[in-house]
């Protein structure tokens, strides 16, 4: 092969991942039933005043139902779409993800690629309504396992409003790394208040 060939090949190659992930944004933000709403730090802090207990339960269940080594981020549209699901594996000594097992945008949670997907996980789509019923509960549309684990208040503008919840403390160490004052905020020693930028990468908070 020329060298010639090999750049329009390489060329190619780099344009259809380009496309194939702008079609994929496109996808997710075609998964919101109305535009994202305007929301406020005032209202990501209200939220988690009013409804503490609910949202820790999101947290507790979601640890529960996750198997050891895997990592689940997911988020609902409504009661029967997924706007996004993504299953990884992590590495059993690193704790490092690996390479998703899962990513898509706009499922229904009845879909055979969802019952395959969460099958893996050993959940139902009985799991699915529990876990729903706890976010809408909260006051909240997603969540991911983890440490901290992150729990997704609204969409805002292009960007997201999360709760990231720890199970002990912060260590003084790495506080600077959350209380950043742009995407991050410390509210108390096991929360801290995020900012997530959408399609347009990190953003900071937006000034109330």
């Amino acid at each position: 092969m020329s060298k010639k060939s090999i750049r329009w090949t390489i060329g190619s190659v780099s344009l259809l991942l380009l496309l194939y992930g702008i079609a994929q944004l496109a996808s997710s933000m075609m998964a919101w039933p109305i535009p994202p709403s305007n929301y406020s730090k005032k209202d990501l802090i209200a939220n988690y005043q009013a409804r503490k207990t609910q949202i820790l339960q999101v947290k507790d269940f979601l640890t529960s139902i996750v198997p050891p080594h895997k990592h689940v981020a997911i988020e609902f549209t409504d009661d029967h779409t997924l706007g996004r699901l993504e299953v990884c594996s992590l590495d059993s000594v690193t704790g490092a993800f690996i390479y998703p097992i899962f990513l898509e945008w706009n499922l229904a949670t009845t879909s055979r690629q969802v019952d395959s997907v969460i099958g893996t996980l050993h959940w139902t789509v009985g799991t699915l309504q529990q876990l729903k019923q706890r976010l809408d509960s909260a006051h909240c549309i997603s969540a991911q396992n983890g440490e901290p684990c992150q729990i997704g208040f609204q969409r805002s503008g292009m960007g997201m409003y999360f709760y990231d919840l720890f199970t002990s403390p912060i260590p003084d160490g790495a506080k600077d790394k959350y209380n950043d004052g742009c995407t991050h905020i410390f509210y108390n020693p096991t929360v801290v208040l995020e900012y997530g930028g959408g399609a347009i990468g990190p953003q900071c908070f937006p000034k109330d």
